[in-house]
């Protein structure tokens, strides 16, 4: 009797398949079988592309005359930990009475690898056996019978199998060729300079750009000098109230465009800004005229779902946490059905899923912490028109739609750990907030004018709350205006005359760039190096990041590991360290376009046309070939150890003995060298 053969991605997984589809296994090595089907795992990656050494055995010395290695055909092995597993899913695989095969590892492009190695490595007959692909979007029973039911054939996803094989190939060549050139170059130079035995300088195409935005962001923030400016500020008095007016030199103004102004609100000498008060001061007792009053209502939207990018942002920054542990958290999560697939870049939600949803609301009213929301919007029935809101939209959405609670698997919750069920909830607060209304704020925009000169205040205060009762509280602390003062000002009429109580100086200074944090990086790569704080500009100009939603956090944790960057665990605060700084001089003088977010971001493009079918593979590599050919005769053809020196020397006095960086004096200007005279290393 011919059976079905079930391939998923982990041992759980595999059980969840055996569970929706409700037939009775039996439990054998490495899979379950019954009657009518065969259920079997990989566990992660079962194959891999094999070193150069097997290729030709010169190549396990590494050797400038052996670079650049750019094999025509790419040879790949089963990995020595997991052989024992390969042999039984390539067994049934090749089983005679395996007529069907169904592909359920994780859908997505690493899934997609992950399970063409396997075949290709056994040696599938693929005319002898049906090959169907199961898509899937959550691990529920309904999601999971859906995605059988609705399988394609696997053909369907060769393109993204493709972008799947040119992504490893594109890493492999890069990480090989470039770690080799640059470590037989110039990893001697570092070593010498630090005092130790040798240094590998490893390469990667989106691991040393982020290590660049880490760097130049470090070196904006020390060559940055803080400019002081000083402000003048009323004080006013309205019905019994105070407020607070801002000068600015807009036109008409005695200082209109005055070279004495460091900004329209800001003097560059305090001795002008005192000038201005004695001014003004001449005439007693001090009084302002209302010159006008703007009084608006003003909508906050709900935001966006999460993807994998924002979520692992907003966990960074609410709960301090990494990146790489988010991801872990978010995929624990889809494991126990409690999520949908993690791994997503999208935002809004497909019209099909728009349909049913719900269902997942309906699910969440037995969720302590934000069932009585739930209830709230069902009840309301304000998810019946989301469907023409901006939070569905198919032609946003590639391989799976955003992060939202499937609604599902709700005793599971009591079991989660508490930063688990802290991220839980984030994703249902957020989930639930698109069926509440915009939050509506009431503003109030005045200018006073004094002695001619004109002040700005400006007054805001949240008059319906809307989606804000259900989003998480710590997300929406927004200052706001005391609302009996509002009230007063509510009444005031253009022209009235205000008495002054003071005018006083408000010294500032200009601040330096932010260094960026883990998730604030992870927003950047997404972005392809921008980082852009405004929500709703970062959606619009979204386009292919450094990485994916599945690697950045893995790059993040590789550059640490490496010790080419430190991460604060307290504050998630992103630094670089002395070798990271000298690694990337090397790169930045050698390979510099591996430095570049928009080039690199463009290689995750091209991947995403092969993926859609725009170019062809061939084309593709012909593109990669060219690239580190010519990059790798540029390093061969140049030596550039003198220089290297100076500028090692520049970055060392930032840096401790050990390479640990020192924090900056409060002068700014005045740094500790570690006891090293000008980074001369231990040997010298």
């Amino acid at each position: 009797m011919a059976k079905a053969l079930f391939i998923a991605e982990k041992p759980s997984v595999a059980q969840e398949f055996a569970k929706a589809l409700k037939i009775n296994t039996s439990r054998r090595d490495g899979y379950l079988e019954s009657d009518t089907a065969v259920i079997t795992w990989c566990v992660g990656h079962l194959v891999t592309m094999s070193y150069p050494e097997v290729y030709d055995e010169k190549y396990k010395k590494w050797s400038l005359a052996t670079l650049p290695f750019l094999p025509e055909k790419f040879l790949y092995e089963v990995i020595p930990g997991v052989e024992k597993q390969f042999k039984i899913v390539s067994g049934l695989l090749n089983r005679a009475d395996v007529d069907t095969i169904y592909v359920c590892t994780d859908s997505g492009r690493e899934g997609e690898y992950i399970y063409r190695l396997v075949e290709q490595q056994a040696g599938v007959k693929k005319e002898t056996k049906k090959r169907l692909r199961v898509w899937i979007d959550s691990q529920t029973e309904e999601e999971i019978l859906r995605g059988i039911k609705t399988a394609k054939d696997l053909s369907e996803y060769d393109h993204l199998a493709d972008a799947a094989y040119l992504r490893a190939k594109e890493d492999y060549l890069m990480g090989i060729n470039f770690s080799r050139l640059l470590t037989l170059k110039y990893g001697n130079a570092i070593s010498n300079y630090q005092g130790t035995r040798y240094t590998v300088i490893s390469v990667g195409r989106v691991m040393t750009c982020v290590l660049g935005m880490v760097v130049r962001r470090e070196r904006e923030i020390r060559e940055f000098v803080k400019t002081p400016f000083y402000r003048v500020v009323s004080t006013c008095v309205c019905g019994g109230r105070e407020f607070e007016g801002e000068f600015r030199a807009v036109e008409g103004s005695k200082y209109f465009q005055s070279p004495k102004l460091y900004k329209e609100n800001g003097f560059k000498e305090k001795k002008d800004a005192r000038e201005l008060i004695d001014v003004l001061s001449a005439a007693q007792p001090l009084k302002a005229v209302a010159e006008s009053i703007e009084r608006k209502k003003e909508s906050k939207n709900p935001p966006l779902l999460f993807n994998l990018a924002e979520l692992q942002n907003e966990c960074s920054r609410l709960f301090k946490i990494s990146p790489d542990e988010t991801l872990r958290t978010v995929q624990e999560l889809y494991e126990k059905k409690l999520v949908t697939y993690p791994r997503t870049d999208a935002r809004v939600l497909s019209t099909a899923v728009a349909k049913e949803i719900y269902k997942n609301i309906r699910g969440l009213c037995s969720c302590p912490a934000v069932g009585s929301f739930a209830q709230e919007v069902l009840e309301a029935g304000t998810y019946k028109g989301i469907s023409r809101s901006r939070y569905v939209n198919d032609k946003q959405i590639t391989d799976h739609y955003a992060i939202i609670p499937t609604g599902q698997g709700l005793g599971a919750l009591q079991r989660l750990s508490a930063q688990s069920a802290k991220v839980y909830e984030l994703i249902a607060r957020r989930f639930l907030s698109i069926f509440y209304p915009a939050a509506v704020y009431r503003k109030i925009n005045l200018v006073t004018v004094i002695g001619g000169e004109k002040f700005f205040s400006s007054f805001k205060v949240l008059e319906e709350p809307g989606y804000l009762k259900v989003a998480d509280t710590r997300q929406n602390k927004e200052e706001q205006t005391d609302a009996a003062l509002l009230a007063t000002l509510n009444a005031l009429k253009k022209g009235a005359v205000l008495p002054v109580e003071k005018l006083e100086i408000r010294e500032g200074e200009t601040s330096p760039p932010k260094r960026y944090n883990s998730g604030s990086m992870i927003l950047a790569m997404e972005n392809a190096g921008q980082l852009i704080e405004d929500e709703e500009l970062r959606e619009q100009i979204k386009g292919s990041g450094i990485g994916t939603s599945a690697t950045r956090a893995e790059i993040l944790k590789k550059l640490i590991a490496n010790k080419y960057i430190a991460l604060n665990k307290k504050t998630q605060i992103l630094t670089p360290t002395l070798l990271g700084e000298m690694i990337f001089d090397v790169v930045a003088r050698s390979i510099r376009s591996l430095l570049n977010p928009e080039l690199t971001a463009s290689w995750e493009k091209g991947l995403t046309y092969v993926a859609e079918g725009t170019i062809t593979p061939d084309e593709y590599m012909t593109k990669l070939n060219n690239f580190v050919r010519s990059r790798t005769e540029n390093v061969l053809n140049t030596n550039m150890h003198l220089e290297l020196r100076s500028v090692f020397d520049a970055a060392a006095k930032f840096y401790d003995a050990k390479g640990k960086r020192e924090k900056e004096k409060s002068e700014g200007s005045s740094h500790k060298t570690g006891g090293r005279k000008n980074g001369e290393s231990k040997n010298q």
